[in-house]
């Protein structure tokens, strides 16, 4: 389920004056019974923590890393929650949030990165 207009007003409630979402999405720590919002913005990547039992509800800024920080890869292992590790946390994402991570990682590497064009002629 995509991330409702009401969690993402909660989250630009906790971004420095002038920053606006252009990736977010819902993670669970694998360590510990602790869920987070990643923000990324145009200048970083921030870990929201969430209130008790409530992924919807950010409550602090937790740590902030620079824009450049890469999310991925993305680790799928058979039939549990695809990871992702961010400084120390291992976090767990669904699988619908799979392409926002690779998203935002494409961004920031280089145009080796990404496919080439198939249809370069258009």
């Amino acid at each position: 389920m995509p991330v409702s207009s009401v969690v993402r007003k909660r989250c630009r409630e906790l971004l420095p004056d002038g920053e606006s979402i252009r990736y977010l999405f819902p993670a669970s720590s694998v360590a510990a019974m602790a869920e987070y919002l990643i923000v990324v913005t145009d200048n970083t990547v921030m870990v929201l923590g969430c209130r008790w039992f409530s992924r919807h509800r950010p409550s602090a800024v937790l740590a902030t890393y620079p824009r450049r920080t890469k999310l991925g890869p993305v680790e799928l292992y058979g039939s549990l929650s695809p990871t992702v590790t961010l400084g120390p946390l291992l976090l767990e994402i669904d699988e619908e949030y799979v392409s926002v991570v690779r998203a935002a990682d494409a961004e920031i590497l280089t145009p080796d990165y990404l496919p080439p064009d198939p249809l370069p002629d258009l």
